[in-house]
Parts: C-alpha cells; structure tokens; sequence
C-alpha cells in the first residue's frame, strides 16, 4: 500500500513521515522544507509505504508545490490519504481537507498538535467532526509520537476495505446548483481522464485552466459552463473564486462552531507575538538579523570553531608525521611516497581540518531554522527584495544558498512564476555556500587573525549587496516585471529539536567527509600528477616544469589584472570549478607545505590586497559541477546554463578587478 501524507506547511507532516518511516528528512520550522515528495517504509508495517508530499494549502495549480501534490493524488492514485492537520488552527487547516475529500481517495485526517489543544484548555468533539467530514479522524501528537499507532491501523483498514468519503457535498445555494449543472456536463469527460466528477466539476467552477485543458470539452459545453458559473456570480454577486472559498469557509465555521472549543493563547503564541515586536519591527528588524548573524561568526570562527579547527590540524599534522616516518622506514618507491603525503595528506587533510568550523556553524544555523526565526527573516526581507523585483519567498532558497547551492537551486521550483524562478537561480549563486567556508578560514587565519569573525561577516553581506546590485540590473533589462505576491505563515517560536539539530549537523559532515574522499581525492590525486611530471611523462622535482605549471602559465594572464601573477593561483581556481574545497587542497599540493605551513605559505603567494581580491573572486564566481547540474536541470535549458556560468565568473573578475586596482591606488 501507498499512502500520500498530504497537509498545510507547518502543520507537522514531515515530523510524522520521520516517525512513521524512521526516515531521518529535514525538519524545519519555516515553510519549503519538503520541495519534492519523498517516500519511507512504515516501521513494522510489511509493504506500507509513504509518500511526504509538499505542504500545500489548496490543490489550486498556483504553485509548484500545489501542482506536485495534484499530480501525484491524481496521476499515481495512492491506496489512501493520510490528511495532517494542525488542531491548533483546524480552521484554516480544513479548506485543503474539504478539496482532498472530493478526489474519493480513502482517507484518513490526523489531528496533530492535540497536546497543545489540551493544555491550553482546548477540545475537539472528534465523533461530530468524523460525521461532519464523513473521513475517521485520529488525533494525534507527531512530536510525542501519542496516537500513531491508531493512526496507522486506521489508514490501513480504511484503504483495504476502499472506504471513499462519505460526504463530498458541502455547498448549498447557488454554488450548489452550479457545481452539480457542471458535473452532469463532463460526467463522462471526467471519467475518460480518471478525473473525480466531483472534483473536476469544481475546478471547473473555480476556473481552473488546467483541467479545462485536460477535459477536451467542445465549445458548446464549455459556454454552457461559463453561463452557469456567471449565474453563480451574478446571484452572489462576487467572483468565482472567491464564491467557492466563502462556500468552504462558512461550512468549516459551522462544523468548528459546533465541535471545536478553541484553546487559549498558548505561552508559546504570547512569547512569538513578544519577541515579533522587536524582531520583525520595521526598523530594528534588520539590525537585529545582523547582530544574531555576527554573534553565529564570532562563536564559529572566533571561538569555538577555530580552536577545535586547531585541534583537528594538530591531529592530521600527527597523523601525517606518523604515516610518512612509516613509509620511509619501509623503504617506499620515492613517487608513491610523494603521492601519500604530498598530494593526499596534504590536499585531503587541508580540507578535513575544516569540518569543526562547517559543524559548529550550521549547529547555530539549525538552533535558528528549528526555533522560527527563519521565517521571520524571509518575511522582513520581502519589503527589500521587492526593490530588485522578487518577493519574500525567493529568499527561502537564496537563504539555503548558504548551505548549498544545490538543494538552493532545486528549491527554487517552488517559486509561483517562472520569471522569479528564473532571476533566483542566478542570484542563488551570490549567497556564500559551505564549500567556500575552508577558503575563508585559511585566508583570514592568514591574513586577519585578529579579525576573522568580522572579515567573514563583511564577505557574506558582500554577497547579498552584490546580488542585490544584480538584481537591480536584471530588474531593469532581462527580467522586466513584477514579482507575485507573497503570503507566509509565521509559526510559533519553538525549542529547537536536539535530534533535528544533530541531524543537520551530521548531514554536513557527512557530505563534507564523502565530498574529501570522493571529488577532492580525485582532483588532488590529479594536480599531484599534473605537477609531479611534465609533457613526457618524465617525473620532475622542480613543479615550474611540469604541466601543470605549463597548463597554469597559459591560462594566468588572466588573472593577471586581478592580483594573481602565480601560475599555482590560476591553477586553484580553475579546480575551484570541480568542489570549491578543491581550491585549498590544490594550493597545498601546489605549494608542498603541509598542514602546519599552509598559513604562513600563503604570504609567498599573496599580499594582503591580492588575498582580498581573492577571496572576492572565490566569493562570487561560478558554484562547483554538481550546482551548475543543478541549474541546467532547474532552467532546463544549456544556453541559460552557460548564461549563468558566464554571468557568475565574469561579475566575479569585474568586481575582483574593481577592488584589487581601487586597493593599489589608495595603498
């Protein structure tokens, strides 16, 4: 059996796949956690599995979320619904109930958040609610893992035993006679689609272009359509749209005013609306964002990531000590010998040293998504992203771009319209991902020891104003319009969840680990050849002639006007294009200082001018192979790919050029 978890965003539905399926997925406490479906086996339920649609509050085809879910419902035809709705707002939360009832899929709504209806001295009359919706309703607590069984049990039963809602009209009056003049007009449409005449008589109704689309009715039957809708409206006197949301509404009013005692202010809810006052204030909003980011920097690099970063290199640097005196008691061939600990150790282990900051940072991050204060960010950056023709919403994805590039990029097709799509893909790359973070750190260990929290916060918000500035150019020439309205719900400040936390946590070391033993193995493996032999395969000791250097000194002029005259510079970057931590293993090999020396290596190769530029570059020019992947999946076409791949590396090298040539007049 399939069953498909279907619910509002933060009604708690990725919190109860993880507890059905022992599934470890994201949970976030901001909406776009789920951007695709997602599917788990029920623990010790033998062929029961689950698919984690993404939160949805109509099956209106408005947004891609909206279209997955119906796609999905419609096409794959689960053996059974499972309907998540949050008590503590079941109002709201019953419109997505009343249109999955009219697909007559078995279903089964699960009340969640029951504990907090009762503790604030809430209740629901379940019996009343079952009969008014015609569907068993189960309540539940996901968190607490309180009723999941029962929960189960009943979905089960229900979808074996093909139990259909037993209601699917809820209407009366002049929605009433509309909706049914309709259904006995594509009755047989509907059924040659696989459409619930129910459903695609309502859609119709609404206006829904798409199964109008799908129904290939003639223009006889689609006037006769047209006439009965706008008798509706003229009898109503609103639009058809708005005729079936107050349809909805008045029944969910009639069904909560006669089930439903409506809970107290929670604590939470008073400590949400408290906090609010300061950190979504029109003024102090935005200072307040800056402040918590700078303390995150401060702890991560400043305190406690660098000193565990210190303890990491201080293990490697014993490691590689232990390893190489090995090899050269053992009597190794002198090249393998080179291979381990010049190209492996060195540009593996200048990666690995890293990981305590990458950890330390998105456990801050974690503690700031799981609590609500995300989504907070995203709503008071609408005003500002408005300027430069998006909305709020675009800055969900663009936030993951700290993160990664990828599941950024892939976030995007959440976007309602395809133009705020298109201008987040390229404006994604702007904000700094993880993989930058080892440049970063070496850098201004390097450079600006004293200032490393600072010299970081100041590159990330770099990265925003400069997007920002893109944007105000695209705004203007390629991307002309404006950006759909945005509409967000604010949850309730939450104690972030441990587990959820050292999930996150865990997921970035692990990719960070796969992404040292995998890409950044190979690439060092590669520079470590490149620069152990020249174009006849003559091993050399000196790296100025092999070819890579020849390779290096081809492609340098380049980089030239941007401070960059070393050929092992250019050479970096272009590995940069393979995983951005590819940039530190191949200085590394390049340079054939070990751990320890990496710092103080990098001022033979920079002044602390060129090292900014550098970091400017490496700031803004093209993301890694996987994230272009990404975008060409995303855009689907080869021509935008290659559009962003340029865009980014030719902004990158302008605004290196600016601040490089800027810096040499004024020092």
């Amino acid at each position: 059996m399939i069953f498909a978890l279907a619910g509002n965003q933060n009604s708690g539905k990725t919190t109860l796949f993880n507890q059905l399926t022992g599934s470890n997925q994201r949970v976030g406490n901001f909406p776009g956690v789920t951007i695709e479906q997602k599917i788990g086996e029920v623990t010790g339920k033998k062929d029961v599995s689950i698919v984690d649609l993404p939160g949805i509050y109509s099956l209106s085809p408005y947004t891609s979320e909206e279209i997955i879910t119906r796609d999905f419902l419609l096409k794959q035809k689960p053996d059974g619904i499972i309907n998540i709705v949050d008590a503590t707002n079941i109002e709201r939360n019953l419109y997505l109930t009343m249109q999955l009832v009219e697909l007559q899929i078995p279903m089964v709504l699960a009340l969640n958040m029951m504990d907090e209806v009762q503790a604030n001295n809430g209740s629901i009359d379940i019996q009343h609610l079952r009969e008014a919706l015609g569907i068993p309703v189960v309540p539940i607590s996901a968190v607490k893992k309180h009723g999941l069984a029962e929960l189960m049990e009943q979905a089960i039963e229900t979808a074996h035993q093909q139990k259909k809602p037993e209601r699917i009209d809820f209407c009366s009056g002049a929605v009433h006679r509309a909706i049914h003049a309709v259904a006995h007009l594509v009755e047989d449409h509907a059924q040659k689609q696989g459409f619930p005449m129910r459903f695609a008589a309502t859609k119709l109704v609404e206006g829904d272009a798409p199964v109008l689309k799908s129904l290939f009715l003639d223009a006889n039957e689609t006037d006769m359509i047209e006439h009965a809708v706008k008798e509706m409206e003229t009898e109503l006197n609103t639009d058809r749209e708005a005729a079936l949301a107050d349809m909805r509404y008045q029944f969910i009013e009639d069904v909560c005013t006669k089930c439903v005692v409506k809970p107290k202010e929670s604590r939470e809810y008073r400590r949400s609306v408290s906090l609010d006052t300061v950190l979504t204030h029109k003024v102090w909003a935005f200072p307040a964002f800056l402040g918590i980011m700078l303390t995150v920097f401060w702890l991560t690099f400043g305190v406690i990531g660098n000193r565990l970063s210190e303890l990491m290199e201080i293990g490697l640097e014993n490691l590689s000590t232990v390893v190489d005196g090995g090899l050269t008691a053992y009597g190794i061939n002198p090249v393998i010998h080179s291979l381990i600990i010049n190209g492996i150790f060195a540009g593996v282990g200048a990666v690995l040293m890293f990981i305590p900051i990458i950890v330390v940072l998105f456990f801050f991050l974690s503690l700031l998504e799981d609590s609500g204060y995300m989504a907070r960010v995203a709503y008071v950056m609408d005003k500002p992203l408005r300027k430069i023709g998006l909305s709020g919403r675009s800055f969900v994805p663009m936030l993951m771009g700290f993160g990664c590039t990828v599941p950024a990029v892939m976030a995007t097709r959440t976007l309602a319209s395809e133009r705020d799509k298109k201008m987040t893909v390229l404006l994604t790359p702007f904000m700094s991902c993880s993989a930058k973070l080892p440049i970063y750190a070496l850098f201004t260990a390097a450079f600006f020891p004293k200032n490393q929290a600072l010299v970081m916060i100041c590159l990330y918000i770099t990265g925003i104003i400069l997007g920002v500035l893109s944007g105000f150019i695209m705004k203007k020439t390629i991307f002309r319009g404006a950006p759909v309205p945005f509409v967000m719900e604010l949850p309730n400040y939450r104690f972030p969840s441990l587990k959820s936390v050292l999930l996150l946590m865990w997921e970035k070391a692990k990719d960070f680990i796969q992404r040292a033993f995998t890409i950044i193995f190979l690439a060092t493996v590669i520079i470590w050849f490149l620069q152990s032999f020249d174009i006849r395969l003559n091993h050399v000791e000196d790296g100025t002639n092999s070819i890579l250097a020849l390779i290096g000194r081809l492609i340098s002029g380049i980089f030239v006007p941007i401070g960059f005259s070393d050929w092992r510079i250019s050479t970096a970057l272009i590995t940069g294009f393979t995983a951005k931590e590819a940039v530190i293993s191949t200085l590394a090999v390049l340079t054939g200082a070990n751990i320890a020396e990496l710092k103080d290596v990098m001022h033979t190769l920079f002044s602390p001018l060129s090292a900014i530029s550098f970091l400017v570059f490496t700031l803004l020019y093209t993301p890694c192979v996987a994230a272009v992947a990404a975008v060409k999946r995303e855009l689907g076409s080869v021509k935008g790919t290659v559009f962003v791949i340029l865009y980014q590396t030719g902004f990158a090298w302008f605004a290196a050029f600016c601040v490089y040539q800027l810096g040499r007049l004024i020092w």
